[in-house]
């Protein structure tokens, strides 16, 4: 008869077993974890869905150098303009959510829902809210060759009544802060203007300083250095803190309109079901960066931003108190880009 020998093994084999095992395990059960572990291990990208040289894209790029030394890995702009930053928000959304997909949203995005019947996101729950960067103020602005002999915003109200055509202004876009201030400031004033929307702040200033149109409720960012060049003139600031960039201009509040204090604001998005890790992580640097790196100040303040960071809590909120106040204008004025 044929015997079998059974070998037994030994203890210290068992226990090499049970740690394979467990491992194996603990990896199955884990695997976001363990991918988590390495991030960032390769370059992110960084979407602006507003054109190159605008105040979203400008305060982006300035973010997006310091992000890209703290992390290690290049975060690289990709701007995908159009429809009021609809066009490059909507397809963001949809991006991957693994922490390698970043967005810089700005004001105007924040209300092209109410004006594109067929925009494909909604501000309150299609991507996660990460950090204010930055708040942007804004500046009723003039070229003073189309409009002349004026130097205060009382000034402008009086040669838009006594145009025999209305007078056009024109903003960064159909729904932006820029036109929705403008056309709440025509009602309270009792004046009109013709708004002429432009597909960003950059190319409305172009044509502002063409002399294609005469009156422009800007974005800082955009129109500064015209203004300093001479080329422009501000005659009121939509808030209180735009005095840090322009000191010698009076805010519309000054000028006879108690209240009417507001910036434009932007900040960093993810899309849905991006790890928390990597949230917390992107939010914990951009506190840094934006509260404590002066040199990213000087610089937003060069360009016409102020650093101001808001963790995604608060940013949710003010996005969600903002979308609430300005589309009371926009659905009371019938405000639509069709």
């Amino acid at each position: 008869m044929k015997h079998t020998t059974i070998r037994t093994a030994t203890s210290a084999q068992r226990r090499q077993w049970l740690k394979a095992g467990a491992a194996a395990s603990l990896a199955a059960m884990m695997p976001a974890a363990f991918a988590k572990a390495g991030w960032p291990d390769k370059y992110i990208k960084m979407v602006v869905a507003f054109p190159a040289g605008g105040p979203t894209d400008t305060a982006a790029r300035i973010l997006a150098q310091k992000l890209s030394e703290r992390l290690g890995q290049q975060v690289v702009i990709e701007n995908k303009p159009g429809a009021s930053g609809s066009i490059g928000t909507a397809s963001f959304i949809k991006s991957a959510a693994d922490g390698y997909n970043l967005s810089m949203f700005g004001m105007p995005a924040l209300l092209a829902p109410l004006m594109y019947k067929n925009n494909a996101y909604d501000v309150k729950k299609d991507f996660l809210s990460v950090a204010t960067v930055y708040v942007l103020p804004m500046a009723i602005v003039i070229n003073p060759n189309v409009v002349p002999n004026v130097d205060t915003l009382p000034d402008l109200i009086r040669f838009a009544k006594a145009s025999k055509t209305p007078l056009n202004y024109t903003s960064s876009g159909t729904g932006s802060f820029g036109h929705l201030a403008m056309e709440q400031l025509k009602d309270l004033g009792g004046f009109d203007m013709q708004h002429v929307p432009y597909k960003g702040s950059a190319p409305a200033v172009s044509d502002l300083l063409g002399g294609q149109i005469g009156v422009m409720f800007a974005d800082v960012v955009a129109a500064l250095p015209h203004i300093r060049a001479g080329k422009l003139k501000a005659i009121a600031l939509s808030s209180q803190n735009a005095k840090v960039l322009l000191p010698g201009v009076k805010t519309v509040s000054d000028q006879g309109f108690p209240n009417f204090d507001f910036d434009s604001w932007g900040g960093l998005i993810v899309p849905l079901d991006t790890p928390q890790s990597i949230v917390d992580r992107l939010t914990s640097e951009t506190r840094d960066i934006v509260t404590t790196d002066k040199e990213l100040q000087q610089k937003l303040v060069t360009a016409g931003a102020i650093a101001s960071f808001q963790d995604g809590k608060q940013t949710q909120a003010r996005l969600n108190k903002d979308y609430d106040r300005w589309s009371a204008i926009v659905k009371a004025k019938g405000i639509s880009a069709l």
